[in-house]
């Protein structure tokens, strides 16, 4: 007897000893792993930060030890969340400002102002900035004045960004540090006038020259907002950002926190269509690091739909006379798109009206001569005329799209397009089809960060109160299986990641959730109401819900 329980010790030894020792064994879970088959496994292993193996509970706790194993009891895991388009160094900086967004009406606007004045003990001549209110979400829907600011605020420089960052309001402060003057003259941009006298309301271009001059935060504050920023995108279970329209210095400064480990996010840099950032970085190339990838470029063909920015091939239903405009010259777009060409980089360009998208893709095409593998991209493709979704197929142009704009804008966007021309605008099943992928994002903080809200616009076409009841021009929903997709390895596809990161595969690195609900499964009523329950980049993890 003694004999056998020491053989029994024996095989025990060996056993263990055949196994390979790994740094985290997650089992017990549903794991999506979005590879080429979708495969659903239930464990995986990670070591070195990198997914090591996925298959069953069995083989996984058979061929793998570890000091750290999770029991997931059941729960999903899906590939960490990749925002294909957001603004995360914006977002890290308007957690520091106003907060506008959810505002009723301008009242509501100058009352906030107010308490953040109050409370954070702004002293005169300090600069105030907030970002965040919709004229589309006001009672009245006219575009706000000036003249409280002025008269609340006659020492501090005040500039107010609307929603989508495409309208600002700037107190006469503001403007006076500026020298912005009626009857001023942007190319791309409108400096509002009513009776010869400035309103305050700025368009596109025209905000520039009030933004270039506020003072740029420093590190310690940038740690501060970075830090709150990253944390709340991690309990949305997102682990890497494109963050799009970057200068240089920001770029070093995201860098910089990175490599100290401030900053453990994961970050796509587009860089903004600036001389800087052409001079420096066509003559240096892409750059790489486990972290952060600089590898695109972000060009501007207009403004947004919301403030009638948008350039349109007809006028506005709401504004007869008006079609809005593009933001530079086709000779600009042409050039820079040549340079961009002959270098590693890609090219993104926001394109929002039906004219800008067709004078951005005819551009792509006559460039790109044929189908490709450059991924050159749309960001947004909002509205597009019926004869033109054909050139994303003809030439592999890649939609980058936001899919809350859609349940964002459908109260007002047909009154900005018409009945016809709407059929054309947020076509997410039309684009998809065009090369058989598509890129998802939400623009935040023009939208919410997060993803759950991606999700269930894409595929139930409704707002947070289930309105409309049969979903806004459902007929352009997306699959539960293809918003997962464009939510993880379509994104990483779209900045040249996909080997990398994704889907959960051996070699790739463990970005991963876990979370209460399967959102492949759930009813999607159900869908808004998941959380993330924890969140793992490299391996390690990065958040835990309490």
């Amino acid at each position: 007897m003694k004999l056998l329980y020491i053989l029994i010790a024996l095989c025990s030894i060996l056993s263990c000893n055949t196994k390979t020792r790994v740094d985290l064994i997650v089992h017990n879970a549903v794991v999506y792993t979005v590879d080429s088959n979708f495969n659903i496994a239930e464990a995986l292993s990670v070591s070195g930060g990198k997914i090591v193996a996925t298959g069953s509970n069995e083989n996984i706790l058979n061929h793998y030890t570890s000091d750290h194993i999770t029991n997931a009891r059941g729960k999903s895991i899906y590939p960490g969340f990749i925002d294909a388009h957001a603004h995360f160094y914006g977002y890290a900086l308007s957690l520091q400002e106003v907060d506008l967004t959810g505002t009723k009406s301008w009242d509501e606007c100058i009352e906030r102002v107010k308490n953040f004045v109050k409370t954070k003990a702004i002293q005169p001549d300090q600069w105030i900035i907030g970002r965040g209110w919709d004229q589309n979400d006001w009672l009245d829907r006219s575009f706000p004045v000036k003249d409280r600011l002025d008269e609340i605020f006659p020492q501090n420089p005040v500039l107010l960004s609307r929603i989508d960052g495409h309208a600002a309001i700037a107190n006469q402060v503001a403007l006076n540090k500026a020298g912005v003057q009626p009857g001023d003259t942007i190319a791309g941009g409108l400096v509002e006038v009513n009776k010869g006298q400035l309103t305050g309301v700025l368009i596109d271009n025209a905000i520039n020259r009030i933004s270039t001059i506020i003072p740029e935060p420093g590190m310690p504050f940038l740690r501060t907002a970075f830090t709150q920023a990253e944390d709340n995108c991690f309990a949305s279970g997102l682990t890497t950002i494109v963050d799009c329209g970057l200068l240089r210095r920001q770029v070093i400064q995201i860098d910089t926190l990175q490599r100290s480990g401030t900053l453990r996010m994961k970050l796509v840099a587009l860089l903004s269509d600036s001389p800087e950032n052409f001079d420096y970085y066509l003559r240096e190339g892409p750059y790489k690091t486990d972290r952060l990838n600089v590898n695109g470029f972000k060009l501007y063909a207009d403004g947004a739909l919301g403030s009638r920015g948008a350039c349109l091939l007809q006028p506005y239903h709401d504004k007869p006379g008006w079609s809005g405009f593009l933001l530079g010259n086709a000779d600009h777009y042409e050039q820079v798109l040549k340079k961009i060409y002959n270098s590693s980089f890609q090219a993104c360009t926001h394109a929002i009206g039906d004219s800008a998208n067709r004078t951005i893709l005819k551009l792509y095409a006559g460039i790109l001569k044929n189908k490709n593998d450059r991924r050159w991209r749309i960001e947004h493709a909002q509205v597009i005329d019926s004869n033109d979704f054909k050139w994303f197929g003809r030439y592999s142009i890649i939609p980058s799209v936001q899919p809350t704009h859609a349940t964002s804008d459908m109260y007002w966007a047909a009154d900005r397009l018409g009945g016809e021309r709407i059929k054309g605008a947020y076509a997410y099943r039309l684009l998809l089809q065009q090369n058989d992928w598509v890129a998802l994002g939400t623009d935040f903080p023009v939208e919410d960060i997060s993803p759950f809200k991606t999700f269930y616009a894409a595929v139930v076409r409704k707002d947070a109160q289930h309105f409309p009841p049969d979903g806004f021009q459902i007929e352009n929903a997306l699959t539960k299986e293809e918003a997962l997709k464009g939510m993880t390895i379509w994104a990483a596809k779209g900045s040249f990641e996909e080997k990398e990161k994704g889907s959960l595969e051996k070699g790739k690195w463990a970005d991963f959730i876990i979370t209460d609900t399967d959102i492949m499964h759930c009813d999607p009523s159900d869908i808004l109401k998941i959380k993330v329950q924890y969140t793992y980049v490299n391996g390690e993890k990065v958040y835990e819900r309490e």
